[in-house]
């Protein structure tokens, strides 16, 4: 039976949404579609705010935290965002702001931005595995405001020990940040148990709508709120909360099961041992539970990741290269390069995100789809090598 296509394997970048969330949210477009409201708003008002704080204890829950640390926010950009500027500049001073060498577009450019305005950003390197060097990293924490490393890297997959970093970052008395969002209800998360105070997660990973995401603020930690108007969510974010995507966040969160966890890591072993038939192509990143479940990274050798997403899309296989949002400028892959690989493996390497709906026969069609396109190009390389 041939495969239906499109065949969407870029799952690290966006999730299709649920029809389960969809159903829950289409309620609060037609039926409670007030703005949620005060103590003395009138009933819709109260429908629609108590929604809206249902919505927060269930995210709260799943991570372990209490409904008044979780804000919700546009997405998983606009929580780097406020979590490390709204730090550092409620910190009244400047210094330090460090994050890792392999992290995503808006925590590297935030660090940026801030030492544009006299803080000092440091990048703490990785080892050829994606994992952050923490003797590196306690070298260089000594007198920061606030460092940033994620949880999953999005590229490669490879899940930090945050419970180490945590504790290296209590030790030194430093605010400590992660981004969840590829990693939030794939991996067991307990924000008591990592000594976190900060953490990112979205929503438009996980089948849920996109444009919505949350921040956890450890009770006692102080930002600076980015933005200016009516003191909403808890006073760090103005604006009229998305009841409809925040209800169908929340929706999405309950609906992820360890049955789809489990069957997602099955696919993904499965995918890398069939890409890696094919000659010269090199696995990027961690095996087994090191891995985030829905994962897979390849370099192949002597053919451009860019030609590969093409190819492939005309032939109905939606897969990603470089990092799922840092390059636009087809520049070699940051992540790639930062465990030590070299331009050509960057240049060549494929994201392949799994979904809880991926098939095995989806997985088979990937595979025969890129083994034909890596032949075709490379037959007509002048740079790749000839046996």
């Amino acid at each position: 039976m041939p495969v239906k296509v499109p065949v969407y394997l870029d799952n690290m970048r966006a999730t299709k949404v649920d029809p389960l969330v969809i159903e829950e949210m289409v309620k609060y477009m037609q039926e409670i579609y007030a703005a949620p409201g005060g103590e003395f708003g009138h009933s819709m008002e109260e429908e629609a705010t108590e929604a809206l704080e249902k919505a927060r204890q269930k995210i709260a829950w799943k991570i372990g935290a209490k409904p008044e640390e979780i804000i919700f926010t546009s997405g998983r950009v606009e929580s780097n965002n406020l979590a490390i500027k709204g730090v550092a500049l409620a910190s009244g001073k400047k210094g330090k702001v460090l994050s890792s060498k392999i992290e995503e577009s808006s925590v590297l450019r935030s660090l940026e931005r801030l030492g544009k305005i006299g803080f000092d950003p440091k990048l703490v390197p990785v080892d050829s595995e994606g994992f952050v060097r923490q003797d590196k990293l306690e070298e260089i924490l000594s007198g920061a405001i606030l460092g940033s490393i994620q949880f999953i890297n999005p590229e490669i997959g490879t899940i930090q020990d945050l419970k180490a970093i945590g504790d290296i970052f209590e030790e030194k008395g430093v605010i400590f940040h992660s981004d969840a969002s590829w990693g939030f209800c794939k991996v067991k998360i307990d924000v008591r148990k990592i000594n976190v105070d900060l953490l990112t997660l979205s929503s438009g990973l996980i089948h849920g709508p996109k444009g919505v995401g949350a921040l956890y603020i450890k009770e006692g930690t102080k930002l600076q709120p980015l933005l200016d108007g009516s003191p909403r969510e808890f006073g760090l974010r103005p604006g009229m909360e998305d009841v409809p995507s925040i209800v169908g966040f929340a929706k999405a969160v309950e609906l992820i099961t360890e049955e789809d966890i489990a069957r997602m890591r099955k696919l993904r072993d499965k995918l890398m041992d069939l890409l890696l038939e094919i000659p010269d192509t090199k696995l990027n990143g961690p095996r087994g539970d090191r891995r985030v479940c829905n994962n897979v990274n390849v370099s192949f050798f002597g053919v451009e990741g860019e030609t590969i997403l093409l190819k492939a899309s005309m032939r109905g296989l939606l897969v990603n290269t470089a990092s799922a949002c840092y390059s636009r400028e087809l520049l070699p892959s940051h992540v790639i390069l930062a465990i030590g690989g070299s331009f050509e493996q960057s240049h060549g390497s494929v994201t392949l995100g799994l979904s809880k709906w991926t098939t095995e026969q989806e997985i088979f069609y990937a595979k025969d789809v890129l083994e034909e396109i890596v032949k075709e190009m490379r037959s007509i390389s002048p740079l790749y090598r000839r046996s």
